[in-house]
This record gives structure tokens, sequence and C-alpha cells, in this order.
């Protein structure tokens, strides 16, 4: 693993990994981290649909918001889709970034559409792992506090 390089992992509530990849730092300030990675072969994906192999996913996460932002580029650099989790905030030791999703996903599509995805999954998952009731109004403040970024035309 190169100096600009780290390991991202997807965390459960427990802490568990759900998910893990390497990508390259572009940039890092106190309290947002910018990583960019590359798909090295299509994936079907249920809300996205394919994913091309070549697409480009420029990922922020910040050290400070229960949220972080996928910005997707097609493999010929045009923009595909915002992917926004709701995650408590990102931490890193060493080359390791890590965050822990809290199940809500917002897309934002090209056309302007916003989806919110997975409230089913945070309704599941509130019972398997114990969701305390404060985390779950900071989920749903953070998914009101995002749902205005984007309208705003906020997103990075």
């Amino acid at each position: 693993m190169s100096n600009n390089e780290i390991v991202i992992n997807s965390r459960k509530y427990d802490g568990s990994i759900r998910r893990s990849w390497k990508a390259g730092i572009v940039s890092r300030s106190d309290d947002l981290i910018v990583a960019v990675g590359r798909f090295d072969q299509d994936v079907e994906h249920g809300d996205l649909g394919l994913i091309k192999e070549g697409t480009v996913s420029f990922e922020h996460f910040w050290l400070d918001r229960w949220y972080n932002v996928f910005r997707f580029h097609e493999p010929d650099g045009s923009f595909r889709n915002y992917y926004c989790n709701i995650a408590m905030p990102a931490t890193m030791n060493g080359g390791e970034l890590d965050f822990v999703d809290l199940d809500l996903d917002v897309v934002v599509w090209p056309d302007g559409r916003v989806v919110v995805l997975d409230r089913d999954d945070l309704e599941k998952n509130t019972q398997v792992y114990g969701y305390p009731a404060e985390l779950l109004m900071q989920v749903e403040d953070t998914l009101e506090s995002l749902l205005l970024t984007i309208e705003n035309k906020e997103l990075p």
C-alpha cells in the first residue's frame, strides 16, 4: 500500500466490518478526508443498477458530520450520481478510515431526483443492534440536514 492509499472500513453498529476497500487520498484537512477509488469490475447494485468497471468514486468523509458522500463518475468522466450514507463521523487510525453505517442512504441522480433508501434496514437493525433513541433522533436530524444540503445544491 502506498503512502497516499488507505483502507476504508464500513462497519456495522457492533463494530464488525460490513465492507472494506482501498482508495487513494486526494486531500486531507482537520475535518475532511477526500479519497478516490475506481471500480475494478462491473457491480450490479440493487438500487444503483450497473456500476461499470472503471467508474470513479470521489469519497468525502467528515470527521465531524454524521454522513459521508460518494460522487460517482462514469468511466468516460461524466457525472453518474451521488450516494450519501447516514453514518457516524469517520475516524482515522494510521492507514485505515472507519465509519459506522447507520443504514439510511440517499441517492441523487443527475436529473435532480432524490431517493431515500433503506428505511426498512434501519428498522430491522434498530432491533438487531438495539439502537438507542438518541441515535435514532441523530439519524433523522442528519437526514433532514442532508436533504436540505442537497436541495441547496451544496454537495461536493
